[in-house]
């Protein structure tokens, strides 16, 4: 016994000291495998007692299942996607899939890391991040069916896509604060580049041009809240404006507190801001922020439908569209 715990030991003799064929010792050993609860309890003692490991990489090469999601995110530290994040790992977990989180905001070759990640044959793999080209994720991820939900959908048979529609939404938010007596709007973008952040904001300039209005200064920040902060206090002393809506909330807060403290205005009486997205701390008494705002549990659960839909070998390519809707706070 000594002898053979200084070194692993493997499934073929963990089988003849169990009593039990090899076949057996890997259904002990799979969380969703037939197998009695009492030979099952057997074999994992015989396990422990000798330090058995099974070899989850060797398994994945013989039933071609990994059981891993690579998830292509811009960053863990960003509320939204933090919040969205933890809600997925836990939902993954609860299925026995295991995440590996790429995350693309401060890498510098971000198809490296993704080459990396194909090479442990994913099963899965989640596109968050619009950093990356969805061009590239499908030929590096040429084994699995990519889901995005930060770009365009694709024609793409290989690619399913949630979809988010906000147009209803911010067209109820700009209805209220045109009423108000609102009339020199400003957007403050997110990233430049990034596909998610236009259709945004064609949901509110197209909402403005129904009451013959329109954006009449734009600024672009990075999503953080200092440079929501910064870029409101230029836009307020630049323009002039009573109104601004932000590509997300922590930039929205950001504006908020610019208008307050440095320039002494009090939402939404002299100013209107409108955050998107709809995170927990938008809602803070400190913050009560009004928002375009993503239910983010059914956007999960479209997530891992759409994750059950391909493990099931469904025909697609499958789309799912969910709506936002207007969270009403004291900014506008």
């Amino acid at each position: 016994m000594s002898g053979m715990s200084r070194r692993r030991i493997t499934s073929k003799e963990l089988a003849k000291l169990a009593g039990v064929s090899s076949a057996t010792i890997s259904r002990a050993f799979s969380p969703d495998s037939r197998i009695g609860s009492a030979t099952r309890d057997r074999i994992l003692a015989v396990a422990r007692e000798h330090g058995y490991q099974p070899n989850a990489i060797a398994r994945s090469l013989n039933n071609q299942r990994s059981r891993l999601v690579a998830l292509v995110v811009n960053a863990i530290g960003n509320p939204c996607e933090a919040e969205e994040q933890q809600l997925l790992v836990h939902r993954l977990q609860a299925r026995q899939l295991l995440p590996i989180i790429l995350c693309c905001a401060d890498h510098s070759d971000r198809l490296q890391l993704m080459r990396l990640a194909s090479t442990y044959q994913v099963d899965h793999v989640v596109v968050f991040s619009d950093m990356v080209s969805m061009q590239d994720a499908v030929d590096i991820f040429h084994t699995t069916k990519p889901i995005i939900v930060s770009f365009e959908p694709l024609d793409n048979e290989n690619v399913s896509s949630i979809r988010i529609d906000g147009a209803e939404a911010a067209d109820e938010i700009i209805d209220k604060i045109v009423r108000d007596g609102k009339k020199r709007f400003a957007y403050l973008s997110g990233t430049n580049s990034s596909w998610i952040d236009k259709l945004r904001r064609r949901w509110f300039a197209d909402a403005l041009t129904k009451r013959g209005l329109a954006f009449e200064a734009q600024a672009f920040g990075d999503y953080s809240y200092d440079s929501g902060f910064k870029e409101a206090v230029l836009l307020l002393h630049r323009d002039k404006v009573d109104a601004i809506i932000c590509g997300n909330d922590v930039m929205a807060i950001g504006a908020r507190d610019a208008a307050r403290r440095v320039l002494g205005k009090n939402t939404p009486d002299d100013i209107a801001i409108v955050g998107q997205d709809g995170i927990a701390m938008a809602a803070w008494d400190c913050n009560d922020l009004t928002t375009l705002s993503l239910d983010h549990v059914a956007f999960i659960d479209a997530v891992v439908e759409l994750i059950e839909r391909h493990d099931a070998e469904v025909e697609g390519p499958h789309s799912i569209t969910l709506t936002c809707t207007a969270r009403w706070g004291s900014t506008a």
